[in-house]
């Protein structure tokens, strides 16, 4: 059997003697360098987040990431107030330079401009925060390395290690990359207990245990790029609901989807447009271009030319509502994009990501406290139903919310009638962010709650 059983004792555990901790120690320089407790495969928000809390409590965490910081990852590069609780959570310096706070939204459609304040709320702060990929990635990276993963760069995953008789994950084979992404040597096995794939929408290795999306949930795609702009010291993360395409005969259609403009603080502001597939213009528009038509609309004050372009506009895909399940099996857990953790409402993922990554280390650490075996197991198949716990319901909300305005008719009658009530605004505003308090809440907050456990779990 490739897995062994785990018997190590927890770094941080309150009252361990200095006998253990030696032990402890001589066990360490016993075994293969590339052992550990747990591989994290993928170094974003997901993969990072769970490596900082799996270091946290004691466990050896090997993370793996096939780039060298700093990289990019196309994004929005925005975070609200659920993101940031979790950054706070994790003790990020979010004071420190480059992190840009936000208001709220300012969203714009149906001729109409509204200024839409975070809700003040117990369990969220009231603020939201811009900060690059670039560099959001890589203080994630850094931060779960200092408090003790090990964190290897240009290392590609390019398969599990399965058990031959059981077929159980017990590991990864990877290679190591150069600075220009190709293969700078000869594969290398790595081998723990538990894998968690951190790798992305594509991912590689719950491909490779059939773990395949299902082509009938909702998908999205994003396309961004970067303006030298005036409007890059923003306060406001600005949304604009109407996105229009010619069809074949010339006709307008209202796309389902909207267009961001955050500004980055940095002299830049992240500018894109988010589209859902349940439009039957998905897939047979060209999103670039839609883009480009979309910001020449743009006041010339705001300076978004080509002259001003930084960057290729790049495009990614995104993997909503839980659209790979389950998201345990033989020994690996999915987290973030890898299994499909996105809002279907507005296309959020960092903060479901990092939230996983919480749930999922929790789970881990309580099994791997236990022997290898049939508990331990029924430990690790608990990550999925606290997953559907937690976000099942809204999920499930979130994608018949897609569904309905993929129809042009209910998109317009969203953005055209709804932006004139500002109640029912505030009331959207909290259901698409996802923020409310659960106890001690105000009527909206009630209705949601009700909405959401009743839904069935996604």
């Amino acid at each position: 059997m490739l897995v062994k059983p785990f018997t190590r004792v927890h770094k941080r555990c309150a009252g361990a003697t200095n006998g253990r901790r030696n032990d402890e120690v001589l066990s360490r320089m016993s075994r293969p360098a590339s052992d550990a407790d747990v591989i994290v495969v993928g170094a974003g928000p997901a993969g990072s987040t769970t490596a900082y809390y799996l270091a946290r409590a004691g466990l050896d965490v090997l993370l793996l990431e096939k780039a060298a910081f700093p990289r990019d990852k196309v994004c929005g590069d925005g975070l609200t107030p659920r993101a940031v609780r979790q950054l706070i959570r994790m003790g990020v310096d979010i004071n420190s330079p480059g992190w840009i706070r936000n208001q709220g939204l300012r969203v714009l459609g149906g001729g109409m401009r509204l200024l839409l304040h975070w809700p003040d709320l117990a369990s969220y702060p009231d603020f939201g925060l811009v900060r690059t990929r670039t560099d959001f990635d890589e203080i994630l990276a850094r931060h779960a390395e200092k408090s003790g993963a090990r964190l290897r760069e240009s290392t590609l995953v390019t398969a599990p290690l399965l058990d031959e008789r059981s077929g159980r994950v017990g590991g990864v084979i990877a290679q190591p990359l150069d600075d220009h992404g190709r293969r700078a040597g000869a594969d290398t096995t790595y081998r723990a207990p538990l894998v968690v794939a951190a790798d992305g929408v594509s991912s590689r290795l719950a491909t490779a245990i059939r773990l395949h999306r299902r082509s009938d949930w909702p998908m999205g795609v994003a396309v961004r790029t970067y303006y030298r702009t005036p409007r890059h010291d923003d306060d406001w993360m600005e949304s604009w609901l109407e996105l229009w395409e010619k069809d074949k005969q010339g006709e307008l259609k209202l796309l389902p989807g909207y267009g961001w403009i955050f500004g980055v603080g940095d002299g830049t502001s992240n500018v894109g447009l988010g589209v859902l597939n349940t439009s039957s213009a998905f897939g047979r528009v060209d999103y670039r271009q839609l883009l480009k038509r979309w910001v020449a609309q743009m006041p010339p004050e705001w300076e978004f030319s080509e002259e001003n372009r930084v960057g290729e506009i790049r495009s990614a895909a995104l993997p909503m509502a839980f659209n790979r399940q389950p998201h345990y099996s033989r020994g690996l857990l999915l987290v973030g994009d890898s299994g499909g953790m996105v809002n279907p409402f507005n296309g959020e993922g960092i903060d479901y990501a990092m939230e996983a990554a919480d749930l999922a280390a929790t789970v881990i650490t309580d099994a791997l406290a236990r022997p290898a075996g049939p508990t331990q197991e029924r430990v690790l198949r608990g990550y999925p139903a606290v997953l559907r716990q937690q976000h099942g319901g809204y999920f499930t909300v979130g994608r018949t919310f897609v569904k309905l305005i993929g129809d042009p008719r209910i998109m317009k009658l969203c953005t055209h009638r709804g932006l004139h009530h500002p109640t029912l605004m505030k009331f959207t505003l909290k259901l698409m962010a996802n923020l409310t308090d659960h106890r001690d809440g105000d009527a909206i907050d009630r209705v949601v709650n009700v909405l959401t456990r009743l839904a069935p779990a996604a």
